[in-house]
This record gives C-alpha cells, sequence and structure tokens, in this order.
C-alpha cells in the first residue's frame, strides 16, 4: 500500500464543488499528467478541449441531461477521439491514410488513448485533493455538443471530467466482487457461481444505498443495469461515428 494507491482505492464521483476555478497552473499540470498514459504506438489520437466560457458550460450541462455541475465547476474537460491531426500527417507526408483512419481498429485506439488520457487526469487531480465525475451525457446529442465545440471531421467528443474543489464527501460505491471479474488462464462461465457471485454483489449494493438515502432505496445492481439496458440509448451513434469519418472500414 502506498498513497498512489490509497487515492486510487478512495475514488468517488463528487457532484457538487466550490466555486473556486482551477488555476492555469493546476490546468496545465493535469493535461500534462493526461500526456504521460499510455499511447497505442505513440499515435496519441486524442485532443482534450478545456472550456471555460459559462454560456458554453451551461449548454453543455443541458445537453449532458441537465447535469448543473457540469456548468459549476472547478473546470470542464472534454475528451475526444482525434484523427483529424493524422489527416493532416497524411497531407504533409503526401501518403493516402484513408483506409487506416476510417478502420474500427484506429476507432478503437482513439477511444482506448482518450480513456487512459482521462483516468491519468483523474488520478493526478484526486492525489491534488480535488473531484472528479465522468460526464458521459454529452453523448446523448453529440451533433449539438460538436457545434458548440466546433470539432471539425475525424474529432468526436467522447465524455467530460468535471475537475474541481469537493463540496461533498460520498462514501466509495462498492464495486463487484474480486473473483467476479478478475479469471486466471480462462473466463469462468459456471452459471450458478455466477449468478451467486452477482446476489452477493446485490445484498452489497442495496445496503450501501440503504444507508446512504437513510432507507428511501434499496436498489441493487442487477435490477439498475435490467432497468437500464432494457431501454436503449444514443441509437444515432453509428451513424454520427461514421459520418465523422470513423469506423467505417
Amino acid at each position: 500500500m502506498n498513497s498512489t494507491i490509497e487515492t486510487i482505492l478512495n475514488h468517488r464521483s463528487i457532484r457538487k464543488f466550490k466555486d473556486q476555478p482551477l488555476t492555469d497552473e493546476q490546468i496545465n499540470l493535469l493535461v500534462k499528467a493526461a500526456q504521460s498514459a499510455s499511447t497505442s504506438s505513440n499515435v496519441q489520437a486524442y485532443s482534450i478541449i478545456g472550456v471555460k466560457d459559462p454560456d458554453k458550460k451551461q449548454k453543455l450541462a443541458e445537453l449532458a441531461g441537465g447535469q448543473s455541475y457540469v456548468a459549476h465547476t472547478g473546470h470542464f474537460f472534454v475528451f475526444c477521439a482525434d484523427l483529424f491531426r493524422h489527416q493532416k500527417v497524411g497531407e504533409m507526408e503526401g501518403a493516402d491514410l484513408t483506409e487506416s483512419l476510417e478502420s474500427t481498429e484506429k476507432f478503437m485506439v482513439a477511444i482506448i488513448d482518450a480513456a487512459l488520457a482521462a483516468q491519468n487526469m483523474s488520478v493526478a487531480a484526486e492525489s491534488m485533493g480535488l473531484g472528479i465525475c465522468y460526464i458521459g451525457g454529452l453523448r446523448n446529442n453529440l451533433p449539438a455538443v460538436s457545434d458548440v465545440l466546433k470539432t471539425p471531421e475525424r474529432v468526436i467528443p467522447l465524455f467530460g471530467l468535471t475537475v474541481g474543489h469537493p463540496d461533498q464527501n460520498p462514501d466509495v460505491k462498492p464495486r463487484l466482487p474480486f473473483e467476479h471479474l478478475y479469471f486466471e488462464d480462462e473466463y469462468v462461465t459456471e452459471d450458478q457461481s455466477y449468478k451467486e457471485q452477482l446476489q452477493t454483489y446485490n445484498e452489497t449494493v442495496s445496503s450501501y444505498y440503504h444507508e446512504r438515502t437513510e432507507g428511501k432505496r434499496s436498489d441493487t445492481w442487477t435490477g439498475q443495469m435490467a432497468k437500464m439496458l432494457s431501454h436503449p440509448q444514443r441509437m444515432y451513434m453509428k451513424e454520427f461515428v461514421q459520418g465523422k469519418g470513423f469506423d467505417k472500414q
């Protein structure tokens, strides 16, 4: 155990921040931490858009489903899959890179690169005493988000990250049991033990919500997932992604 691991294990999403913007020094340090993440073959297929403009933050908060803390946070970062610069690479080097840039593989590389960078930033922010929350709600309406951020072809906003000075201290939300997600040598699918592990997790999650809400909620994880997945979301995504020049090959 060390301070880095303690920071990671103490992660919790913060949705209420003090009215205190991040300094330029903090922003620069967080972006540098993000850039230090691993990247496939040094492709660096992502970009980060920092949003300071209050009107833009308010608009993005609305597009993300009315998440007010997007507008009231120390700083709002948007992580994007980005192959626009690689298109420019092709122009500079006189090479036709279209087949590669439009491949599913490079789309996956861009998503993974962005996610790794964001998690680096998250750990760095929490180590600085800041709080964070991922905002996947931006994908509710990516055409409108792209208009706000003026993202060109081959650039897709993937998710946001609120970073600021916490004004709350929620409990750490319990995760799936170790033995349910870590397998050795091969994936285990034995039905009875699989469902027993999920039921045990249900009991843990239900107790967590019961205590957090003073008895007003007692959700189970499988109940939450079944309810959410019964209503497919953002089904426009494939058409939008391909329209931006990704995942066409």
